[in-house]
This record gives structure tokens, sequence and C-alpha cells, in this order.
């Protein structure tokens, strides 16, 4: 892949780690959780033991995606620095343009992701 082009990729996966970065502060940091936060715009704020549970594992939920989602950026990253960007892991054929504009941290051509979630 051209220098451009993956200096392009670069930036957009640089931008997009920043904001799951930013979604992750938030949520740490902020005074209301995600899970407490969408409780509460549902209107079912409540105390009791299922509710607290159910807001936990919504919690844990977004967490582990989201931490999911940085490692798949950091390879994404990796792939443009060695080179290898673009191109699939397991064929080692050339990704779509199209598919990486669309998604960014994809690793594999269409075929052999088919084939990987069969």
């Amino acid at each position: 892949m051209s220098t451009p082009i993956s200096d392009t990729f670069a930036a957009q996966l640089k931008e997009m780690r920043t904001d799951v970065l930013a979604q992750i502060r938030a949520q740490s940091g902020g005074t209301m959780s995600r899970a407490e936060s969408a409780a509460e715009a549902l209107g079912n704020a409540s105390d009791d033991q299922a509710q607290a549970n159910t807001e936990r594992e919504l919690t844990f939920a977004l967490e582990e995606r989201e931490s999911a989602e940085l490692i798949e950026i950091d390879a994404a990253l990796k792939r443009i620095a060695d080179g290898s960007f673009g191109l699939c892991v397991d064929c080692g054929v050339s990704i779509p343009a199209a598919r990486l504009h669309a998604n960014p941290t994809a690793m594999r051509c269409i075929d052999c992701q088919t084939r990987a979630e069969a």
C-alpha cells in the first residue's frame, strides 16, 4: 500500500483510538457510568439487586468491547508500521480499499474472514 494511503488510514486509526480512549476515560472517570446513564435515560434506575447486576454486566461488556477495539486498532497501526497493512493475514492478497475504508482494522479479505467466522 502506498505511503499516502497508509498515512490516511493511520490518521483514521489514531482518531478511532483517541475516541475509544475518551470513552473509557469518560466511563471510568465520569460521575455516572454508561450503565447508570442508560438506566436513568430509560427511567429504570432502581436499587434492586437484579438491576444492579444487569448494570454491572453491561459495564463489563462495554469495557471488554472497548479493550478489544483498542487491540484491533493497535494491531492495524503495527501493520502500517511494518508494511503489511492492507494484506490479508491468512492468504496474503490485498484487502480492497473499500473494505479498509469501512473497517480500517480489517486484517482479512472477505473470503478468509467468512471462513474464520464459520
